[in-house]
């Protein structure tokens, strides 16, 4: 009696205990998030910098229409981009101490104004507030051939740092970063 007892009562256990911690998962976002980091490489460890954001898709929508020129963008999907300089730095010629900041734009025909922000964790530019700004910097903005889908920041290096490279469509904005 004892062994045919015993493996019910495990049985059973474990049918309730899966029961009890059944979970369920949310889809896919349609904006995956990514991170962008500098050095580029996965092996280093010593990162200088770090930017964490979402990666809206064009899916046949102008960039025009979902980052309107003039206006505030969150630059990205949901969440404003949280960008960390892991040491002081000179962010488009302004300097800004080592922390972890909010990344707001400006597009702008030919030019871009890029923001860091002290207010963390804001969905979109909703509850952007200027007041928060700890540097506006005009960084260039180009055209490239080449059309990116999926919006895209990389960090290019240069001599003495890197320029914080923002990519969609056909536009393209560096920000110089110097370490």
């Amino acid at each position: 009696m004892k062994k045919v007892l015993l493996p019910v009562l495990f049985a059973l256990a474990l049918v309730f205990s899966t029961e009890a911690t059944a979970q369920k998962f949310s889809g896919l976002d349609k904006s995956p998030a990514d991170i962008a980091s500098f050095p580029t490489s996965y092996k280093e460890s010593d990162k200088a910098a770090r930017v964490i954001y979402g990666r809206p898709q064009l899916k046949g929508r102008s960039m025009g229409d979902l980052a309107p020129a003039g206006k505030v963008w969150r630059t990205g999907a949901n969440e404003a981009p949280e960008v960390t300089f892991y040491k002081d730095v000179t962010f488009g010629g302004e300097k800004v101490a080592a922390g972890t900041y909010a990344l707001f734009t400006i597009p702008g025909e030919g030019e871009w104004t890029v923001i860091l922000n002290k207010n963390l964790n804001q969905w979109g530019a909703y509850s952007y507030d200027n007041s928060a700004d700890v540097v506006r910097v005009t960084s260039k903005a180009g055209t490239e051939s080449e059309s990116l889908e999926a919006f895209s920041i990389a960090f290019k290096e240069v001599e003495g740092g890197a320029h914080l490279v923002m990519g969609w469509g056909n536009v393209r904005v560096a920000t110089p970063v110097m370490f």
